[in-house]
């Protein structure tokens, strides 16, 4: 196997889990929560800092700061005075692009597909639900009530949303943004995981 699949989600969609199963099933590195850790390794920010900025939506008018800082490198004189935010964006975007080095893998998030989108090996993925089977999702999951279980679905798709709009130049959760949406809440978990099993399958046939 050759392939990095990368998984974007909508909160409640179960993406977490469905990502676990397939990197299970093929044997290979699950990166979400986890590239916390390895960002951190690699780049010297202790992980509570890495924490506090994961997926979190910031100023847009300094996104040509940011990508201008990182096509120079850490070097380049303007880093320095960077927000930590912009930082924490790059060292999980150099992260993202050494973890793919070192083979198949599937990362959740972060803005994976975009720090990926040069390399021909790469399968991006969207899961999405309708409203009730993901506030009900997350209620099993995160032991939330329903009220709370629907707030953190808006607030997170949002933070998603604009986190992911920021730093790339395609849009959250629109299908030509990826090369497969699937809905958790029509084929459920197992159902998804087998889908996308399926489609790596299929990815490295062609």
């Amino acid at each position: 196997m050759k392939t990095v699949v990368t998984i974007g989600r909508q909160f409640g969609s179960g993406g977490h889990e469905i990502g676990s199963k397939v990197a299970e099933h093929f044997g290979i590195p699950f990166m979400d929560k986890e590239l916390v850790a390895k960002t951190a390794k690699e780049s010297g920010f202790c992980e509570e800092i890495i924490l506090n900025h994961d997926e979190r939506p910031t100023s847009s008018f300094l996104y040509n700061l940011v990508m201008d800082t990182y096509s120079y490198g850490y070097n380049a004189a303007h880093f320095v005075d960077m927000p930590i935010s912009h930082k924490v964006f790059l060292a999980q975007f150099d992260a993202i692009k050494k973890l793919a080095d070192e083979g198949p893998c599937v990362i959740v998030g972060r803005c994976a597909d975009y720090a990926l989108n040069e390399r021909d090996n790469v399968l991006n993925v969207f899961i999405y639900g309708n409203e009730e089977q993901k506030i009900k999702y997350a209620c099993q999951r995160f032991g939330y009530d329903e009220q709370k279980a629907k707030d953190m679905c808006i607030k997170k798709d949002k933070q998603r949303q604009s986190y992911y709009s920021y730093y790339t130049s395609k849009k959250w959760g629109r299908a030509d943004s990826y090369d497969l949406c699937i809905s958790s809440s029509a084929l459920g978990i197992d159902g998804a995981v087998a889908l996308i099993i399926k489609a790596v399958e299929q990815f490295e046939q062609v």
